[in-house]
Order: C-alpha cells, then structure tokens, then sequence
C-alpha cells in the first residue's frame, strides 16, 4: 500500500526552493502507487514536531506551477537543531499517526545532517523510512554538486547589483564617493563574493576587490589594493564576503553569541572596511548589504538554476520510489561549453556538516578578482532569464494561505 510523504524546507531560503516544492509534490503525484498524500509541514521541522501539517493535494495544477514563480518558502522554514530524544521520538510518533513512509527535507548542510540523523533513527529502530535530502543553499557549499540550487540565482542578482553600482560611482567619483562596498552573504566560504566578479568585463570594471573567507584579509595589501585602483580608474568597488576574516582565521565583523547551530554572529563587514578606507586613505565610502535581497530575488532569477531546483526535487522523489535512502541527488557537471549536467545520488553521510570550499585557483595571483578557471564555473550558472509574471509593473506574487491538518497527537511542548 502506498506510504504517504512530508515535505518540510529548512533554514534560510533561496530565489528557487519553492521551484524544488514543485519538483518533489509533481513528481510524487506521477507515483500514487508508491507515494500517497504529500503533507507539507508548516514552519519545517517545527511544523512537524508541532504537527502543523499541510495537505498538498490542495494546490491545483495553477497554484503547483506558481511555486516555481515565488521566492521565499511557501510552506515556511526554520532554523532548528533537532534533537536526540524527545523530538525525534516524537517526529516518529507523527510519522506513525499520519503513515509517513517518506520525508523530503529541503535544506542546506546542517539539513543534510538532520535528515541523516532522522534516517538513522528509523534504521535502529526498525521503522520503514526512506529520507532523502533535496538541496539548497546560496552558499554553494554542499560538497560533492557542481553547485546548490539557489546560488546561481544569487550570483547573477550580485553580480548585476555590483555592475550597475559600479557605474553610479563611476558617475560621481570625480566629485563626491570614491569607494563603494557591497557585502554579501557567505560566512565560511566566499562562493558568491567571487561569483561577483562575472560583472568585470576586464580589469578597470567592477568589481574591482573582491574579498573572501579562503584569502586571509591583511590590512595594509587591502589598502595598497584601494589606493592603487583609485589612482588607476578613479574610483574602486568592493565586493566582500561577510565572513571575511585574518590570518589569524578571526572574523572581522565577529559580534559574539552564536545561533541554533553553533555558527557565530556577525555583526556586517561592510562598515567596517568603510571605516578602515575613511581613517586611513581619507575617501568618502558608500556601503551596502545585500542580506535577504539577494536570496529573495526572484524577479531576477537564474533559468538554469530554476531547472537544477526542479530537477533535484524531482530526482528526489524518483530516488525515493526505487528505494535509494539517506541520500541527495546531487548536480554532476558534465562539461562546461556548453553547459551540461546530470542528477545522481550521492550518500548523506559525504555530505552532512561538511562544506565545500572555494577553491583558490578560481581566483587570480593576488585573490582581488576572478581567473579564467573561475570565470569558465561561475558563467554557465547564471545563465538564462526566468522571470515571474508581473501585474502593473511588480511581480505578482500569491500570499500563501494553507489549511492545516486535524491534529492527532497531544501537544508537544518543546523545552
């Protein structure tokens, strides 16, 4: 008899992760021998332990394909450690109550994790589960894929913001703002910082510096760097990673405290390099942060990160049904002129709480800007326009109102 599935997203969301939701409720539906109802859990893994569940079977066709049209998470996502005892126990008391058979997590790295751990659990402890783990990440660092759905698109919404800044400052650098810095996200590794640097059509473009977690941060080259790129051109734009740190591996925007996961807070890099240029060169900075507008942009979206999106939530279920467990369908790349992919399955245990960084040979000698080796990467996976229907000008897009599942269960109160 067929077993029913649960699709939950996890962690910070991406241009393209309701394009996997697509992919996994779409596929699952061309299975109803094998996969019964798709519950969604609202809120991810907290949704689940609060048995907060969402029947998919209420999206029409119409409401199915806006997922791949609406950035954010549609069924909503969290930032959870799930933890040994009660809440797993109680996760599985869900699964029995509601005869879940399958669970598709939507999530980065730490997801991977939680999503083997959750496998594990059902493997010690007899129950018939196949968890498999759709990828996401703007990071780009889940190891073992050519790359993560969602960076793609952020790459190309980063590298469009730092052109077209770069000629506004351009416009005004004889007179008024000589530097201008953008930050972006990735705390361990510099994947979409350097993505940036699509934008450099040669070496006088923006963006002019690029700064990463990979090449340890020295005050007075950085300076020299800024100093010399103003001489040079007239002005210098800046594009760094928030996690930027020194040799010493310290971060330079460290605030203290640290987040469900383990993982510092930083507290913007930005205007703190803003203030380094302002005291010791004397130049007027401009500075922004990038932040939720850079995964949320969805009106500027990669065609071929949306198809990878699709594609993996779709390999996941079709993993799923032929019993491949604990694993992620990973993006294999084939060859780069022209670009050409394929999905295969990868193991969780290669994957979980690892990460994958950018490999220094993808910048050039002194590490301000992208090689040709770099460039040949990130080119093909911005490719392609994917844009959202717009009504009077702005993307139209649904507010997403779902019934909820009658509760089986007595409430859990997490501690």
């Amino acid at each position: 008899m067929p077993k029913n599935a649960l699709y939950a997203q996890s962690g910070g969301v991406t241009p393209v992760i309701n394009a996997s939701a697509y992919g996994v409720i779409s596929a699952a539906r061309r299975h109803p021998d094998v996969i019964g109802t798709v519950y969604a859990a609202q809120n991810g893994i907290l949704g689940a332990l609060d048995e907060v569940l969402i029947d998919t079977a209420q999206l029409s066709d119409a409401d199915l394909a806006a997922l791949k049209t609406t950035p954010g998470g549609a069924f909503g996502s969290c930032r959870h450690k799930l933890r040994h005892g009660a809440e797993l126990t109680r996760l599985f008391e869900l699964f029995a109550a509601h005869d879940i058979g399958y669970l598709f997590y939507n999530g980065g790295g730490d997801s991977a994790d939680t999503c083997l751990k959750v496998a594990e659990f059902a493997q010690y402890h007899g129950y018939d589960l196949t968890a498999v783990h759709v990828p996401k990440t703007i990071d780009n660092d889940l190891p073992h894929s050519d790359c993560s759905p969602g960076f793609g698109s952020v790459a190309k919404y980063v590298g469009t913001a730092i052109r077209e800044a770069g000629l506004d400052v351009a416009s005004m650098a004889a007179s008024s703002t000589k530097v201008f810095i953008l930050e972006v996200m990735g705390r361990h590794t510099g994947w979409i910082a350097a993505s940036a640097g699509l934008a450099a059509q040669d070496n006088d473009a923006a963006p002019h510096l690029i700064l990463t977690p990979e090449v340890a941060f020295e005050p007075g080259r950085f300076l020299k760097a800024v100093k010399e790129t103003i001489a040079r051109v007239g002005y210098c734009t800046i594009v760094a990673a928030e996690g930027t740190r020194d040799a010493k591996g310290t971060f330079l925007s460290e605030a203290g405290g640290a987040d469900a996961f383990g993982h510092i807070q930083l507290g913007g890099v930005a205007p703190i390099l803003a203030k380094l240029i302002k005291d010791e060169l004397g130049h007027k900075c401009h500075w922004a942060v990038a932040d939720y507008l850079q995964r949320a942009a969805r009106h500027i979206a990669s065609a071929t990160d949306l198809a990878q999106a699709i594609a993996v939530g779709e390999a996941a279920v079709e993993f799923a049904v032929k019993g491949q467990r604990s694993v992620m369908p990973a993006i294999i790349r084939e060859d780069s002129e022209p670009y050409r992919w394929r999905i295969d399955a990868v193991p969780l245990h290669d994957v979980a709480n690892r990460e994958k960084p950018l490999p220094r040979e993808y910048l050039d000698a002194d590490g301000w800007r992208l090689s040709a080796e770099g460039r040949a990467y990130f080119a093909p996976l911005i490719v392609g326009e994917a844009p959202p229907p717009f009504v009077d000008g702005l993307p139209a897009y649904p507010r997403w109102q779902f019934s909820h599942l009658p509760k089986k269960l007595i409430p859990f109160e997490r501690g």
